[in-house]
């Protein structure tokens, strides 16, 4: 079988991807010392990172509906491009030393909203270039590279921030997007557009009603949700439990390098491994993250806690590239986007209210029950898909029926 990296378009896109991801992966700690610097408040920071969350929950679908009309290439071009710009802007306003938290926040917005553009382009561009028989060995080359960007991100974002300055992150975020647009830009991408025009609330609708069509998509929908929702609780609770009953920060230091190794792990397991169930199998490993959320309420010996979170977090680098290539072999790819954007919205949406709810719960009971309720949802959340019959039944690779001959985008 012919290693997807030797075919030109993917090899392309992946490149593109990966140096997009690195840009991104220095980011999130360049912000918050930027913002921290400039005005000297958490509640600032938290203002800049909700102007880039709510447009990218609220705007998601639309971007589906935009990715299955308009070519999936084409909108991801655009959004980089946008992207650039907007990281380039916060970049320059840091690096002339005296930055406005209001033009920090509405760049956050814009890049907030073409994210909602460019996330549901992600699986699309995938199938459009790489046969169904390469996708999932490609889905993992690009989920291990996103992962081990995340993996290099601090250190080179500190290595940045104390060499240049935190502005220099973002242009060199800036830069990466710059990148991505142009190898996306000079790649063919299959495209099958929507058999009719619709409006946009009818497109949506098609959109939703082949997710619910989907008892195996929709029930698995509700795991990872939660999943997102207790993820949230851990990192809004585990530092503080980490630091004062595990042994101190290097605890929880180590906790997130161990996730970080076992997600690269996992997505280069994903890349060998065909499970015979996959959404099952996938599923049940993801249900580990459970251990980790109830040692942590329970205080177990630090290294234990180190173990399991890396054990979970390799079960999500799994479950990620198995789960992008059963849904692009399950889907018509008129929908894609639409599906994608789906799925993206409930991943997303839960993390806010685990963020809200987790310091509220901790204020009145403590940190070990919000955690312990939380890994007992994501245990009973993840496992209990395998209760639904079409999850056990799903095979793989059960594909689509064959696909209309598809309208092949130019190379400009």
């Amino acid at each position: 079988m012919t290693h997807p990296l030797r075919l030109r378009a993917f090899r392309l896109l992946f490149l593109g991807r990966t140096v997009s991801a690195v840009g991104d992966a220095v980011v999130p700690a360049a912000l918050a010392l930027a913002v921290l610097r400039a005005t000297g408040s958490t509640s600032a920071l938290a203002l800049v990172l909700a102007a880039a969350m709510l447009p990218r929950l609220l705007l998601l679908p639309v971007g589906g509906v935009a990715a299955d009309r308009f070519d999936a290439r084409r909108v991801a071009v655009l959004a980089d491009l946008t992207r650039c710009a907007t990281q380039l802007v916060v970049g320059v306003e840091l690096l002339g030393g005296d930055p406005s938290l209001t033009h920090l926040a509405v760049a956050s917005a814009v890049g907030g909203t073409a994210a909602a553009f460019a996330l549901p382009t992600a699986s699309p561009l995938v199938a459009g270039v790489v046969d169904a028989a390469h996708r999932q060995r490609a889905n993992a080359l690009l989920g291990a590279s996103a992962n081990a960007s995340r993996l290099a991100g601090p250190a080179l974002a500190g290595a940045l921030i104390w060499a240049a300055g935190p502005g220099w992150a973002f242009v060199l975020d800036a830069a990466s997007f710059a990148v991505s647009a142009t190898l996306l830009a000079v790649i063919a991408v299959r495209h099958v557009p929507p058999p009719q025009r619709r409006s946009l609330t009818a497109d949506l609708l098609h959109g939703w009603r082949e997710v619910r069509a989907r008892t195996w998509f929709w029930s698995s929908l509700l795991g990872h949700g939660t999943w997102n929702g207790a993820a949230a609780v851990l990192i809004t609770l585990g530092p503080a439990v980490a630091v004062d009953r595990l042994g101190g920060e290097g605890v929880w230091l180590l906790m997130l390098q161990a996730g970080a190794v076992g997600m690269v792990a996992g997505a280069l397991i994903a890349g060998r491994f065909r499970p015979r169930r996959p959404v099952l199998t996938a599923n049940l490993a993801l249900a580990s993250y459970a251990a980790p959320l109830i040692l942590l309420a329970v205080a177990a010996p630090a290294a234990t806690v180190v173990v399991a979170y890396g054990v979970a977090l390799a079960a999500l680098g799994f479950l990620n590239p198995v789960w992008e290539t059963v849904v692009q072999s399950q889907f018509p790819p008129q929908v894609l986007a639409r599906v994608t954007s789906y799925d993206w919205l409930v991943s997303l949406g839960a993390t806010p209210l685990g963020y809200l709810l987790a310091p509220l719960a901790a204020r009145h009971w403590g940190e070990p029950l919000p955690l312990a309720v939380a890994g007992v949802l994501v245990l009973v959340a993840c496992a209990g898909t395998a209760l639904v019959p079409d999850v056990r039944r799903l095979n793989w690779p059960a594909p689509m029926p064959p696909e209309p001959a598809p309208a092949t985008a130019p190379a400009r």
